[in-house]
């Protein structure tokens, strides 16, 4: 089953159909609705456990210097492991968390991967890029254990450009200013079962040459920020998973 959607912060004009939407006009164009609301983020994992009884049955700490008692080979070796349930959830490993059921990676031919962008505003937030499905590296959300990789798209820190002014009608008819902005993010490659980086896909761009029809947006700052370029993203995956 695909995950249930996440909920995103923001501020919000009006009340449809069970979510809040904002409707705008673009420059005389077609209509573009942006949806926002609360933040529920998962909750974090815990990893517990309890001393080993010694013989008269209280509990005795192992010799000085010895190692901890291993639990196998699948235990794991990253505080913040998860064992995903849904493709969205490899997100964690552009924050350095382990995915314990994801595919190992073993070399970038025949990977699959998915990738992630942080949010300028808020750079712990990471959505799901898309790209073509007729990629050899595409996994479909539900084949999610089949990932070995995930590509962590991060906005370069002062990489904005000049605000673009774009135009806006909203439902009411009240005429709506938004400050369009460009950047560029660093792309980095990690295995998505250790969260190690294994390669540089270089620098993305997020271009903001023309308005979209449709936007979201900040209504405190007016502003919004471009998305990576999905061309550019497509063509480090290329390089990277040949």
């Amino acid at each position: 089953m695909p995950p249930p959607t996440k909920s995103k912060k923001g501020l919000i004009v009006g009340l449809a159909a069970g979510a809040v939407t904002l409707t705008l006009l673009c420059c005389g164009g077609g209509l573009a609705y942006v949806a926002f609301g609360g933040d529920d983020d998962d909750p974090t994992p815990v990893a517990s456990g309890t001393p080993t009884p010694g013989p008269d049955g209280t509990s005795t700490p192992g010799p000085t210097g010895s190692a901890p008692e291993s639990t196998g080979p699948e235990q794991p070796s990253n505080n913040d492991s998860l064992t995903a349930r849904y493709a969205s959830e490899f997100s964690a490993v552009c924050e350095g968390g382990a995915i314990l059921n994801a595919a190992p990676y073993s070399g970038p031919s025949g990977a699959k991967a998915y990738v992630f962008s942080n949010a300028p505003d808020r750079p712990n937030y990471w959505s799901q890029k898309s790209f073509s499905s007729a990629k050899p590296y595409y996994a479909k959300s539900a084949d999610f254990a089949t990932a070995s990789v995930v590509g962590c798209l991060k906005m370069v820190e002062g990489s904005e450009g000049t605000p673009k002014k774009c135009d806006y009608k909203a439902s009411d008819g009240k005429a709506v200013t938004v400050d369009y902005i460009s950047s560029r993010y660093t792309l980095t490659f990690h295995a998505a079962k250790t969260a190690e980086k294994i390669g540089d896909g270089g620098t993305v761009t997020a271009p903001a040459a023309r308005c979209p029809s449709f936007i979201s947006y900040n209504r405190t700052t007016m502003k919004s920020y471009a998305a990576p370029d999905s061309g550019t993203i497509e063509a480090a995956l290329d390089r990277f998973l040949k």
